[in-house]
């Protein structure tokens, strides 16, 4: 069975790993957790696990949210998140998840909402190469003809188009725990997570990532040595 915790998107920074290689990083705050609401097939249905992240005030809260935490004497928090799971879950109600569940060389999933950039062009939104820039012509960052001959008449649905881009949710797969600080609550995940520093993200076990074993040093592969060339025949005199 996997984890999940809750938690803030931080700054970027540089680490060194074993190898002595420079590796970007992204610190996220994570946890502590409480676990607000347990579910199971026999009474929702479904198993899954209910986690609440960053505790506010009972005014920044709304009715239905405050109701669920008074029901187990929680106090209100602010991101909720709900953890699907196949078996029946272990977790108690008013249980703190850490970040120590999570350890170095993990590999996790992290979903959150990427950076909203507006409206945007065909170029910026999807990548278009554009038209010609020089002198004369007059459609330098145009999408070009969308249009279709009287049969269908139309524009088929999901034509790429200028429109709305970014602000929608994105999982981001197999990235790698460098460190766990317990003392701070901080993860050191390698590589760009989604959403600006700040923003709430999920952090999952992986579901399709296998972790690299790292091989024994007596398992390295040597060197092949060249063989001795073989002697020559000596020549009749």
């Amino acid at each position: 069975m996997g984890q999940m915790i809750l938690g803030r998107k931080g700054r970027m920074v540089q680490v060194f790993n074993d190898d002595g290689k420079v590796v970007p990083a992204t610190i996220v705050e994570a946890g502590p957790c409480t676990v607000t609401q347990v579910k199971s097939v026999k009474t929702d249905g479904y198993n899954a696990v209910q986690l609440a992240f960053e505790k506010v005030k009972e005014r920044s809260v709304t009715k239905p949210l405050l109701g669920i935490f008074k029901k187990v004497n929680s106090e209100p928090h602010r991101f909720l998140r709900e953890w699907r799971l196949d078996a029946e879950p272990t977790q108690k109600t008013g249980e703190v998840i850490t970040c120590t569940t999570f350890k170095k060389g993990d590999l996790v999933d992290v979903i959150g909402v990427t950076k909203g950039r507006g409206t945007a062009g065909v170029m910026k939104r999807h990548g278009f190469h554009g038209r010609p820039a020089s002198h004369g012509h007059m459609c330098h960052r145009r999408p070009g003809s969308i249009g279709m001959h009287s049969d269908p008449g139309r524009v088929f649905k999901g034509k790429k188009m200028a429109g709305h881009y970014g602000s929608a949710r994105c999982t981001t797969k197999n990235l790698e725990v460098i460190s766990v600080n317990e003392a701070e609550n901080l993860i050191l995940i390698k590589g760009a997570i989604p959403g600006f520093p700040g923003a709430f993200v999920t952090v999952r076990t992986a579901l399709t990532g296998v972790p690299k074993a790292a091989a024994p040093a007596s398992d390295k592969a040597k060197p092949a040595t060249k063989a001795a060339p073989a002697a020559k025949p000596a020549k009749k005199k």
